[in-house]
C-alpha cells in the first residue's frame, strides 16, 4: 500500500473527492451510572465543538445486532492534523475521565452522495 498522502493524490487525480477527516471510534470503560453522570458535560463539549466548526458527524452506535445500545459512539472531526483530533478527543469530559476509551483514524471520503458533494468540496478546500 502506499504512503497515506501519496495515496490521497492518487485519489484526488483520479477525480475522488479525497475528503480528509478524523474519526474517533468511542468505547465505555465505566458503569453506565457513570457514564450517565458525565453524560451532559460530554454533550456540552460536543455541542461547543460542533458550533466551532470541528465536528462532521457525531453519534452513539449499536451492538453488532443493530437492537441494543452499549455505550459507545462515533466522532468524526474536520481537524488539520491526527494531533488537532487527538487533542479535541481528549477534551472530551468521557475520555479524560477516563469513562471511554477512543481509538483515532484518518479517514478519507472518496465517494457520498451528489446531494452533498458540492458542500464537501467547498470544506476540502478551506
Amino acid at each position: 500500500m502506499p504512503a497515506w498522502d501519496e495515496y490521497k493524490a492518487i485519489a484526488r487525480e483520479r477525480g475522488a473527492l479525497a475528503f480528509e477527516l478524523y474519526v474517533i471510534e468511542t468505547t465505555p470503560c465505566a458503569t453506565e451510572a457513570e457514564l450517565q453522570k458525565t453524560l451532559p458535560a460530554h454533550i456540552a463539549y460536543q455541542q461547543k465543538l460542533e458550533s466551532e466548526g470541528k465536528i462532521f458527524m457525531a453519534g452513539p452506535t449499536s451492538d453488532a445486532t443493530g437492537k441494543m445500545m452499549q455505550g459507545s459512539g462515533m466522532i468524526i472531526y474536520r481537524a488539520k492534523s491526527l494531533k488537532e483530533a487527538r487533542e479535541w478527543a481528549d477534551g472530551d469530559p468521557m475520555h479524560s475521565q477516563n469513562l471511554r476509551s477512543y481509538t483515532l483514524r484518518k479517514w478519507l471520503v472518496n465517494e457520498c452522495n451528489p446531494a452533498i458533494i458540492s458542500g464537501i468540496r467547498e470544506i476540502r478546500e478551506e
